[in-house]
């Protein structure tokens, strides 16, 4: 990516409130403790014309026994090497803090192959604009100390004024549009960043076998089958009484909010735990959502003394609970021994290109109003309804109107019937169908 901005250092100091005025939103999860910002966390923005990209990283702590500590480290030095300019972000209220020298031997490191800023946040008065100078002593950064409020805006004009010099080119204004999302999604721990990470072949999300690691939901570009693809590894979505923290409330809002924002689902299920409550009100919202959705059953390892049915078996039990919704395709992987995983994805892909089809007008009427003639709608209180013909409406997801005398006699059954038609002609697998009928 051209024109990158990664934002770095100890945890606290404000790094995720200048990511959200950069990119002029709330996009960060912000709060007051330590190590929210877990992954690396991209948005994008523009200054004087000039578009670039933010990489929110976590708070870097030196030699620190923390599991999450030492992830958060790694993937900060990665935001380091993606970047084009690095902000090195201190609190001007704290003054220099041991963190802030340590973090300052890891820059040097940097120093003259890229451009690094010191960056004083919390300086919302003169006495601390003034003290900001004592950081010129960390011995790193090109030039002035710029001294902002993160919060209120304040000396950030300036300092975008410097970062955007460094940029030739005059960027993108949003790099993503016009691409498919695949939202990864599901209960925490069943294997979703562990998933997203084999696919893109980096250690994009963290991953440690406890839940709740993943707190903002993370996107990456992927390329596959010749298509190019947005994936978006969220934080596992519990059940509203087990989010205890506010952190994690969050989290669940921004899961569900990239749930809403993405084309396809994929749903991943734990093999050992099978098919939970939970599990199905994510699928439940995607369809309401109107979702292409994909189901994965992941850890399929674990399961022991497979026979030939078993996995037909698992499969069946699935079907059953999440009746009537009966589109999405379930697949069987397992993350850990890299079995299916490209299989999955390659489903999410036909997922998608079913979601766009438009069928012509003249090969809809010509299968369907054979069917119709096979079944006619019931008669309902003695009224005899004719279905004239049908066409697909210009929508996002397939819909389809189907023309006739009565339109409000046509049960809820009947239209059940036609979109097991429809589906049973045309490759609509993972898509969620919808029928209307209209007066002619």
């Amino acid at each position: 990516m051209k024109n990158t901005i990664a934002i770095v250092g100890r945890p606290n100091v404000g790094k995720s409130t200048l990511f959200n005025r950069l990119v002029g939103q709330r996009k960060a999860i912000m709060d007051d403790e330590s190590g929210v910002t877990r992954d690396r966390h991209y948005g994008y923005g523009d200054w004087v014309g000039k578009y670039y990209t933010v990489i929110d990283t976590g708070g870097y702590v030196h030699n620190s026994d923390d599991i999450f500590e030492g992830e958060i480290n790694k993937q900060v030095k990665l935001a380091i090497d993606e970047a084009d300019v690095v902000l090195f972000m201190v609190d001007a209220m704290a003054g220099v803090h041991s963190l802030d020298e340590e973090f300052a031997n890891v820059l040097r490191r940097y120093q003259g192959k890229k451009p690094i800023y010191v960056v004083a946040n919390k300086a919302d008065t003169n006495s601390r604009i003034h003290s900001a100078g004592e950081f010129y002593a960390l011995g790193v950064g090109d030039g002035e100390i710029f001294a902002v409020s993160s919060a209120s805006g304040s000396g950030t004009g300036d300092l975008l004024d410097a970062v955007v010099s460094h940029f030739e080119e005059e960027g993108v204004e949003e790099p993503d549009a016009g691409i498919p999302k695949i939202a990864v999604v599901g209960r925490p721990n069943v294997g979703k960043s562990s998933f997203v990470n084999l696919l893109l072949g980096t250690e994009r999300s963290i991953v440690t076998d406890v839940a709740g690691t993943t707190r903002d939901s993370i996107q990456a570009r992927y390329n596959a089958f010749g298509k190019e693809f947005i994936l978006v590894d969220t934080a596992g979505l519990r059940r509203k009484t087990k989010v205890h923290e506010d952190v994690e409330f969050y989290s669940v809002l921004r899961s569900i909010r990239a749930l809403e924002e993405s084309d396809i689902c994929i749903v991943m299920l734990d093999a050992t735990r099978g098919i939970e409550a939970q599990d199905l009100n994510i699928i439940g919202l995607a369809d309401k959502n109107r979702k292409g959705i994909v189901i994965l059953v992941n850890k399929w390892d674990l399961i022991e003394n497979k026979e030939t049915n078993t996995a037909k078996e698992f499969e069946d039990k699935i079907r059953e609970k999440i009746a009537p919704i009966s589109y999405p395709p379930i697949i069987f992987i397992s993350v850990l021994n890299k079995q299916r995983v490209h299989k999955a994805i390659e489903m999410a892909i036909e997922v998608y290109d079913n979601k766009r089809r438009k069928i012509p007008t003249s090969e809809l009427n010509e299968v369907m109003l054979k069917e119709i003639e096979k079944y006619p709608p019931p008669i309902q209180k003695g009224k005899l309804v004719r279905i004239k013909y049908a066409t697909q409406l210009p929508t996002h997801n397939p819909v389809f109107a189907f023309f006739c005398n009565l339109p409000q006699y046509v049960k809820e059954s009947y239209s059940r019937y036609l979109e097991n038609r429809l589906r049973e002609h045309f490759d609509f697998t993972g898509v969620p169908i919808g029928i209307v009928f209209r007066k002619k």
